[in-house]
């Protein structure tokens, strides 16, 4: 009966990097698709995919500074393995199936910090 969800103060970052990413895979599985052709314009792909860098790196800052520290430290700790796919994507072909299995790799860590973000249970 004591108990109250709510979202740790880092949340919104965790939001913005879940955002990022999914914007970024969307533009990615667009170009592939061939519905959208970005020949003209191919330093979008690659901004988004710094922009998810980032504030994946933002959110996973939270470990340090975030409140409550317990769930802003599993949510930390649950995105924490998405670093691995995001580092080697610049290091796969683009032209190959690597390159979208290892960006969808990262997918399940960023979700799970997304979750964890925005589920806190204060106990009374």
């Amino acid at each position: 009966m004591g108990h109250r969800r709510r979202r740790t103060n880092a949340a919104p970052l965790f939001i913005a990097a879940a955002v990022a990413y999914a914007a970024n895979c969307a533009l990615g599985l667009a170009v592939a698709a061939r519905v959208i052709d970005t020949s003209g314009f191919r330093w979008l792909h690659h901004a988004m995919y710094i922009a998810t860098c980032v504030t994946s790196a933002a959110a996973f800052s939270a470990l340090l500074w975030g409140r409550p520290r317990p769930a802003s430290r599993r949510a930390a700790l649950a995105l924490a393995p998405a670093a691995v796919p995001l580092a080697a994507i610049p290091y796969v072909g683009t032209r190959t199936r690597r390159h979208p299995l290892v960006a969808l790799a990262a997918a399940p860590f960023i979700v799970a910090g997304l979750i964890c973000s925005r589920l806190v249970t204060d106990r009374k």
